[in-house]
């Protein structure tokens, strides 16, 4: 047989080729479009499937579920999508995107870099319900939006809104702002979150407002009471010093280096007063690098509590209130999440993950899990990330019931009343909570009670959030007139 002769294997797949084209351009068959249907099919990104998943148009960059509608923040735009279907409901071009109240009075606002003024939408039909063109900052949470806005570098007023509202409930003078201090939430002197991988560190949703914030300017802080707007003190942190308000108090963080070591010392403050209410010494709560014991972060913690490390190693969880020790761990154990209610701690062994109730201590539920899990509190629900096999749980706080179990490689990017979304690249989806009746919005799961923070008296001072609101309003007993 003489050699060459014959198309050979390329000849014979460039010959097909050619007819395909011929083909397609005559109109008698194209295969191109269910090809392509077929490389970009979407598959599952759990097990068992979510109630819908969509692709998006880029990687989000932040997830909330606002009453009917989930609300995706991406770059340079933000699009709001069907809570029950997934189907868009509106899309706009935005640099930056928050998300201000809960349930029916959630809000979007939106604004650009480097722009002043902001929007609020309704997150449904993507209307404009307020417009502001003054304002440089904004922060939003579950019961409150705030903005500040500057006449001149040392002139500027902070104002609180209802999120629905069209007046301001109060305004405050406040001499500038700090210049990082310009679009959505940027950073107050409180609490850093403790987060964990496949975890999104937004995925509870905007807090209550605290009772206190406090504002950094030009090296001072200003401590702003939420609920009437009244500054209450304008105080230097000290040179070895950093301040932080949270649970009501005004702390006194000192970190002082010698003999090679970092000694700390936390003293809680009446911010109305000043008067020193409560200290401690040798609690480091993680606030200092290792050279020369500067602090340059916020102590880990949430709402009204504080996460540290005794002199002996073992974790604590400290009430920013009066100083009280909530929780201390063993040894070997770590807090992995924690809120006014509950701490989940990873056990010794590293095989379990188990709920302690704060101020008693008690174990509400122990989970396996493996070395590397990590989770986060949410008002609705546990959220537990493990690997190896990949999987999500949500489960109820109080009982560690199962709300939803997942077989996924996907992140978990908001919880809600009924269910939470998960995703993985531009692909999101909505997973409903299946087991027991869902909490009632704005209500964790459980008896709503919490432990016992705060001062013993109602109306003393802050009380959990969830349960009697930022200024313990929902736990005042009502006026019967007698």
């Amino acid at each position: 047989m003489a050699k060459g002769s014959g198309l050979g294997v390329r000849g014979g797949l460039l010959l097909g080729l050619i007819i395909v084209v011929v083909l397609a351009a005559t109109g008698v068959w194209n295969p191109f479009p269910g090809m392509w249907e077929w490389v970009n099919r979407r598959q599952p990104i759990s097990e068992p499937d979510v109630v819908w998943q969509e692709r998006i148009g880029g990687t989000p960059r932040s997830v909330t579920i606002a009453g009917d509608a989930v609300v995706v923040e991406q770059r340079t735009r933000v699009e709001a999508r069907s809570l029950a279907a997934g189907s868009q409901l509106w899309e706009r071009k935005a640099d930056w995107t928050a998300v201000a109240g809960a349930g029916a009075e959630a809000v979007v606002v939106v604004g650009r870099l480097l722009v002043k003024g902001y929007e609020v939408l309704d997150p449904t039909t993507g209307a404009t319900r307020r417009r502001d063109d003054d304002a440089v900052a904004v922060w939003t949470y579950r019961n409150l939006l705030l903005d500040a806005r500057c006449v001149e570098a040392t002139d500027c007023t902070l104002s609180a809104w209802e999120p629905r509202g069209t007046a301001p409930l109060w305004t405050a003078f406040l001499p500038g702002v700090s210049s990082g201090l310009f679009a959505d939430n940027p950073n107050l002197l409180d609490t850093r979150r403790l987060t964990t991988a496949r975890i999104h560190d937004e995925v509870a949703g905007p807090e209550a407002v605290p009772p206190l914030l406090g504002f950094p300017v030009d090296g001072r802080v200003h401590v702003v009471d939420t609920a009437t707007g009244r500054v209450l003190q304008n105080v230097e942190p000290g040179r070895d010093e950093r301040l932080a308000v949270i649970g009501g108090r005004l702390l006194h963080i000192a970190a002082r280096s010698q003999d090679g070591s970092c000694y700390f010392a936390i003293s809680g403050r009446d911010p109305a007063s000043g008067q020193e209410t409560w200290q401690r010494a040798g609690l480091n709560l993680r606030t200092a690098d290792s050279a020369g014991c500067v602090q340059r972060e916020d102590p880990y913690g949430a709402r009204n509590v504080l996460v540290g490390v005794a002199p002996d190693g073992r974790e604590t969880v400290l009430d920013g209130y009066d100083g009280r020790l909530l929780l201390v761990v063993e040894n070997a154990e770590r807090v992995l999440a924690v809120d006014d209610r509950y701490a989940v701690v990873r056990t010794g062994d590293r095989g379990a993950v188990s709920t302690r109730e704060l101020g008693s201590g008690q174990v509400r539920w122990n989970r396996p899990a493996g070395a590397k899990a990590g989770a986060a509190l949410t008002p609705y629900a546990v959220v537990l990330a493990d690997e190896k096999p990949n999987r999500l749980a949500a489960l109820d706080p109080r009982t560690g019931l199962e709300l939803a179990v997942l077989r996924t490689s996907a992140n978990a990017l908001a919880v809600g009343p009924a269910g939470m979304v998960i995703g993985e690249g531009r692909e999101i989806g909505y997973v409903r909570f299946g087991a027991g009746d869902p909490p009632r919005d704005g209500a964790p799961p459980g008896d709503g009670t919490g432990p016992a923070l705060g001062p013993a008296n109602p109306g003393d001072g802050p009380r959990p959030q969830d349960s009697c609101g930022p200024k313990n309003e929902l736990c005042v007993a009502p006026d019967t007139g007698k």
